[in-house]
């Protein structure tokens, strides 16, 4: 098999930006030419074996890094993007797609942040005729998608955030469960925990220094409400520099910004990194192992392996996708080749929408993307309880997957054919974006592709994709 070339050019223009260097400078340090570096940073030419060596020797960078990073997710990104009916006449080819996402990423987000702007501002039209006439009818992102970048394109890992978490974490007695930990660090910064026969997980009043807790929720989920505060508390200043990076274009994205770091350091103080890295290695990811050991859901088990991404320490590169009862995305992040659309809900043939059938069951699936990429996914259904009678069920169901390469980490690839082609289930990202042209469950023909019909056929679909 031909060794694959690597081209990294954003990347290694990334890190001599970073460290302040000139290309003259950063070209001496990596022992090569000045022209030879221009090229390699501009992709006319792979990174060489002597500058990957280079780069670990004499900045301790983790080569790893310069075959991930934000390139898939920008094709993929762009190429839902570009199926939108407003490119139908000039949509690009993907290899000027690629170009774009490996050589000039910072253009290829203005086009998305600008699509997605457009987008909305039409769907804001369409469904209120007197935006028009509003002073905020300006284009503007939606808060909300803003902040789910953000965390996207970090690779939904926060490097701050995650170590002072783990070092919060650290300072627990032996023994100690973590729910008593953050309550004795609450006390020390003055708080009283109370708890009320309320729907509202949690409620903090400054004034009194209280912080009440439902107590119909779940000890895993009073725990992590504590330790939520207890960031609000002590860690305000770190989550605000956090911020200031980010530079969201509107307090509404930074106020939900805020509350995803809040969140994020919950998590990563309830299942600390390194601890949770060796546990998810040493039980093979059984994620019901993992809840136990931790004192976590199964949904913030899943989603923390999703976060493994630390440079030098990674974890196994999981997809992760949170799906309502509509198809509806409300988390997602992949650290895979696997992209999910921005915009609707995910192939209806994946594994995920059947875990509403089978409660409390864990789903395993083998799949196929139309890359040819086999990933082995586990889906499982998350539905929240009210917590008295007539109050409603939030219904939710997770999937957590990874590449087939990676099976023998995992606990539930156990027993599967994993060397049988036909044991892998075809699955797209997206009906508009989906190659596959004889799905039985497509609801809406490719935006990319010409459609024949004929009135005097009928097969599974009313019109045949060429």
């Amino acid at each position: 098999m031909a060794t694959r070339k690597l081209y990294a050019g954003a990347k290694l223009r990334e890190t001599r930006q970073r460290l302040a260097l000139t290309q003259k400078d950063f070209a001496a340090k990596l022992g090569v030419s000045l022209p030879y570096l221009n090229q390699m940073e501009n992709n006319n030419r792979p990174v060489s074996t002597t500058v990957v060596l280079a780069l670990a020797q004499e900045f301790g960078f983790d080569v790893t890094e310069l075959g991930s990073g934000d390139s898939a997710r920008l094709v993929s990104d762009m190429r839902e993007a570009m199926a939108d009916p407003v490119f139908a006449d000039n949509a690009p080819p993907m290899a000027d797609l690629r170009l774009a996402a490996s050589n000039a990423p910072a253009l290829a987000r203005a086009f998305l942040d600008l699509h997605r702007a457009y987008r909305e501002t039409r769907e804001r039209l369409a469904s209120l005729d007197e935006a028009l006439g509003r002073d905020d009818s300006r284009m503007q992102t939606s808060p909300w998608d803003e902040v789910r970048d953000f965390f996207h394109y970090c690779d939904n890992y926060i490097d701050a955030v995650d170590h002072a978490a783990e070092h919060f974490a650290a300072r627990a007695a032996p023994g100690t469960p973590m729910a008593a930990h953050a309550a004795a660090a609450l006390d020390r910064a003055g708080v009283s925990i109370a708890h009320a026969d309320t729907p509202r997980l949690r409620q903090f009043d400054p004034a009194s220094r209280i912080l009440t807790l439902s107590s119909r929720a779940a000890p895993e989920t009073r725990a992590f409400q504590m330790l939520l505060q207890l960031a609000l508390l002590n860690h305000d200043p770190l989550i605000e520099a956090t911020l200031d990076l980010a530079r969201f274009q509107s307090d509404a994205a930074r106020a939900i910004a805020k509350i995803g770091l809040a969140n994020y350091f919950a998590g990563a103080a309830l299942m600390p990194y390194g601890a949770f890295l060796a546990a998810a290695q040493d039980t093979r990811h059984d994620l019901e192992l993992l809840a136990h050991r931790f004192g976590a859901s199964i949904e913030q088990v899943a989603h923390r392996l999703s976060t493994l991404q630390r440079p030098g320490a990674k974890g196994v590169p999981f997809f992760f996708v949170r799906v309502d009862q509509a198809g509806t995305i409300t988390k997602r992040h992949s650290a895979t080749h696997l992209q999910f659309a921005r915009f609707g809900g995910a192939c209806p043939l994946w594994n995920v929408h059947r875990a509403f059938e089978t409660p409390g069951r864990f789903l395993r699936q083998l799949a196929e993307t139309p890359d040819g990429v086999r990933y082995i996914s586990l889906a499982r259904d998350v539905s929240k309880p009210g917590g008295s009678f007539g109050a409603p069920i939030r219904r939710f169901a997770i999937a957590l997957g990874c590449e087939v390469r990676h099976a023998s980490a995992l606990v539930y690839a156990d027993d599967l054919d994993l060397t049988n082609p036909r044991a892998f289930e075809p699955i797209g990202i997206s009906c508009r974006i989906c190659e596959r042209t004889t799905c039985h469950q497509r609801s809406v023909p490719p935006l990319e592709r010409r459609l024949s019909v004929d009135a005097d056929r009928r097969d599974v679909l009313p019109y045949t994709v060429e």
